[in-house]
């Protein structure tokens, strides 16, 4: 077997041999060959199902099954020829969907025909069958028929509505909707940031460890063995194509977004308290606006998204509600169990200012704080004053959980 080949226009590994070579595999080999391989009678060989940078396991394979080295083939394609590839591909998809659609539901027009042509006639439907009359035996054979006829032809329908329903996401694929999407686009642009970071990581460790070598340093891997110059050498080759490419997509999706005019919400210009008008979620109020994201309240929970979620500004007075501070010197606060609020840790409040108190725990004796009985070795601690997120709480928090004032 010779050297397994990398379409660099395609991204996959290429596996090229003999019929009588496959035969020659046993089961097991086989087995591993169709879990990352398909059999392309296009191209006449197996191709990866994964394609860069998602080929080790194809890769692993190969080698397992004898194919020593990479032959490195065609050229690479813009991430923007890609797409536009992919594209033409889910639009002649369509049209071939939209055709099988159309071809099962005159199928399903001609099956049903004779049955519906008898509507109409309830002597045809309601005709007792008469045991032993052969021509009522007959009549009965044919109703029959058409009945099955007609389940055939309900099938039918049903495979063209699955066809139709094919052909609408091959459309929306073809038509490059998500490319309409900011949402969709800032995620991968962060996407492509992140692997750009790390690729540029490796290719610097790389470059370092070819110099050690280069200066007559040892270098070992995991299993122990030597490392050459001329292995690192290739992995960087690899790496560099992979950073290449990741950078195209990066500048491709920018591009995109560009067009429809960029992100147009910032920290700068998006303040808690504001209500904004949101994908998905419709009119919500901004929780908190951080320098990437904002969460925002939603009818039954608060969640985190994205500057490029927000599509307008609905009201930009933030409230400025008063946070104040319910309790006194002396109080007493609890954490409760959520299961049956029996109280399991108490703390009294020992000085008590406009945003924070100053706590100390104290013991508890049969489900009771006792005030003024400090727990031993125990400190005081100091907790701000907030209003939760989630529900019209205020007041203050331990370790996460809210601390309930104690009612005799």
């Amino acid at each position: 077997m010779d050297k397994y080949i990398k379409n660099r226009e395609t991204g996959k590994i290429e596996l090229h041999f003999e019929k009588s070579e496959y035969q020659a595999l046993n089961e097991t080999q086989k087995s591993k060959l169709k879990s990352s391989y398909l059999w392309s009678n296009y191209g006449k060989c197996w191709v990866s199902r994964a394609k860069d940078p998602n080929t080790y396991w194809a890769i692993k394979v190969a080698e397992e099954l004898g194919f020593a080295g990479c032959e490195k083939v065609g050229e690479r394609l813009s991430y923007a020829e890609q797409v536009e590839q992919k594209a033409e591909r889910a639009e002649n998809r369509a049209e071939r969907y939209e055709t099988y659609a159309d071809n099962a539901a005159s199928r399903a027009e001609t099956l049903q025909a004779p049955l519906n042509k008898m509507h109409g006639d309830i002597a045809f439907f309601t005709q007792p069958i008469i045991a032993g009359h052969s021509g009522s035996q007959a009549f009965a054979r044919y109703r029959e028929k058409l009945y099955k006829k007609y389940e055939h032809g309900m099938d039918e329908y049903r495979k063209s509505g699955y066809y139709q329903e094919r052909a609408e996401t091959a459309r929306k694929t073809a038509d490059n909707e998500k490319l309409k999407d900011r949402v969709y686009l800032d995620n991968r642009i962060r996407e492509c940031n992140k692997n750009i970071r790390d690729y540029q990581k490796r290719i610097t460790s790389l470059e370092q460890n070819i110099y050690k070598i280069q200066q007559g340093e040892t270098l070992r891997g995991y299993s122990g063995d030597i490392i050459t110059a001329e292995s690192l050498e290739s992995r960087l080759e690899d790496i560099l194509e992979r950073y290449d490419a990741e950078q195209d997509k990066l500048n491709f999706f920018e591009d995109c977004l560009e067009k429809l005019g960029g992100i147009q919400f910032s920290q700068e210009n998006i303040k808690t308290g504001y209500v904004v008008e949101v994908q998905r979620w419709g009119k919500v109020e901004v929780v908190s606006a951080g320098p990437v994201k904002i969460q925002i309240k939603t009818k039954y929970s608060v969640l985190t998204e994205s500057y490029a979620a927000i599509e307008k500004i609905i009201s930009s007075k933030p409230k400025t509600e008063d946070v104040l501070n319910p309790y006194k010197a002396g109080d007493i606060l609890c954490l409760c169990r959520p299961a049956d609020s029996s109280i399991y840790r108490a703390f009294q409040i020992l000085k008590s200012t406009e945003k924070s108190v100053q706590i100390q725990e104290i013991t508890i004796d049969n489900g009771i704080p006792k005030a003024g009985q400090f727990k031993p070795n125990s400190k005081s601690e100091r907790k701000g004053i907030t209003k939760s997120k989630y529900s019209n709480f205020i007041g203050a928090y331990y370790d996460g959980w809210q601390l309930e004032k104690y009612t005799a």
